[in-house]
């Protein structure tokens, strides 16, 4: 009996540290600053992109937040939302190597990047910083969101790694809005704005995307795989304490 009893006790060790990594692996790969809605359609006009930025150490919190915008392919009329929470946003414009041809004439400079400074985003929690604007170029296929993240013992995270097409997700990767066809995604403006985060200093498990969903499924099979395993050898166990006996 003390044999089948130490078997089981290895089982049980073994299931609960497997399940436990997993977990853990799902939530460090979806506490990454991210951008909402995922895509919008190229050219798209008067709509709102949110940065969400999750905390991710226990010890300090958040103070700084840079966001830096493709000058490249540069996002139109950038408006920030007004004090929240104790945040405050600054702007810096950038004179365009290429001014932009549009209705209302031609633009020769665009913001380059946002910082925001001011408030503190805690372990466990997570801030939107949400950011307007008037229209989206329709000349490129995504645009990225160089991002450093700031924390209050000095440390700076920096999520700027590219991902590349048919690489496993980087380290650290940086936000990234992909643009689809013209008319693919009807209504994608007004839906994203109602469908934008509103509230802030939330836990950051309660974030939105399907890429964390698919990751949570996905770990959620494989915890599902484990427990079937370890209940399996708990049958075996058994059968030979019987037999023992």
């Amino acid at each position: 009996m003390s044999t089948a009893r130490t078997a089981l006790r290895r089982v049980g060790t073994v299931t609960a540290l497997t399940a436990g990594g997993l977990l853990a692996a799902a939530g460090m790969a979806s506490a990454h600053v991210t951008v909402h809605p995922e895509s919008y359609a190229k050219g798209a006009t008067d709509g709102v992109l949110t940065f969400r930025v999750p905390n991710e150490e226990d010890t300090a919190s958040t103070t700084k937040v840079q966001v830096y915008l493709p000058t490249d392919h540069p996002v139109l009329g950038v408006l920030v939302s007004p004090p929240q929470n104790g945040w405050t946003a600054k702007v810096t414009n950038t004179k365009l190597k290429t001014p932009v041809k549009t209705d209302d004439g031609t633009i020769t400079d665009a913001v380059s990047e946002i910082t925001w400074t001011g408030g503190r985003i805690g372990a466990g929690q997570y801030q939107d910083f949400n950011v307007a604007f008037g229209q989206l170029p329709d000349d490129t296929d995504q645009l990225t969101f160089k991002t450093l993240q700031t924390y209050s013992d000095g440390k700076t995270v920096r999520w700027i790694d590219v991902a590349q097409s048919g690489a496993d997700e980087p380290e650290n990767p940086a936000p990234v809005l992909k643009l689809t066809a013209k008319g693919a995604e009807e209504g994608s403006a007004s839906a994203s704005s109602s469908a934008a985060p509103k509230s802030a200093g939330s836990s950051a498990s309660s974030a939105p995307g399907s890429d964390s969903t698919a990751r949570g499924l996905g770990v959620a099979g494989l915890v599902v795989g484990v427990l079937g395993l370890a209940a399996a050898a708990f049958a075996i166990v058994r059968n030979r304490s019987a037999k023992a006996s």
